[in-house]
C-alpha cells in the first residue's frame, strides 16, 4: 500500500494576481477621538448651535415602571378620571389632520 501524498495548489501567476491598492489615509485618520470631537463641536458652534445635556428617566428601570403604575392607579381612582381620559383622547386624535 502506497502512502497518500498531499497536493498543494499552485500559486496564481503574477499577471493574474489582482493588484490591491492601500486605502489612502485621510486627514482625520491620524487625529485622536478627542481632536475629532473638538473639531465637530467647533463646526457646530460655527453654525450657531450649542451643546446641552438632558437627563431623562430611564424607562427600562423597574423603579420607573413601579412609579408609572402607582401614578396610573391614582389617576384612575380620581373622580376626574373620565374627564381626564376624554381630554387625552381628544388631544390624541390626529385623524382630522
Amino acid at each position: 500500500m502506497k502512502p497518500t501524498r498531499k497536493v498543494r495548489a499552485a500559486p496564481a501567476p503574477a499577471a493574474a494576481a489582482k493588484k490591491v491598492s492601500k486605502p489612502k489615509k485621510s486627514a482625520t485618520a491620524s487625529k485622536s477621538s478627542r481632536d475629532k470631537v473638538r473639531a465637530h463641536r467647533a463646526r457646530m458652534r460655527e453654525q450657531g448651535m450649542r451643546p446641552i445635556t438632558i437627563w431623562v428617566p430611564d424607562v427600562r428601570s423597574p423603579k420607573f415602571a413601579a412609579e408609572a403604575r402607582r401614578q396610573c392607579k391614582l389617576a384612575n381612582a380620581s373622580p376626574y378620571a373620565a374627564d381626564d381620559q376624554a381630554w387625552v383622547d381628544a388631544m390624541s386624535d390626529w385623524s382630522a389632520e
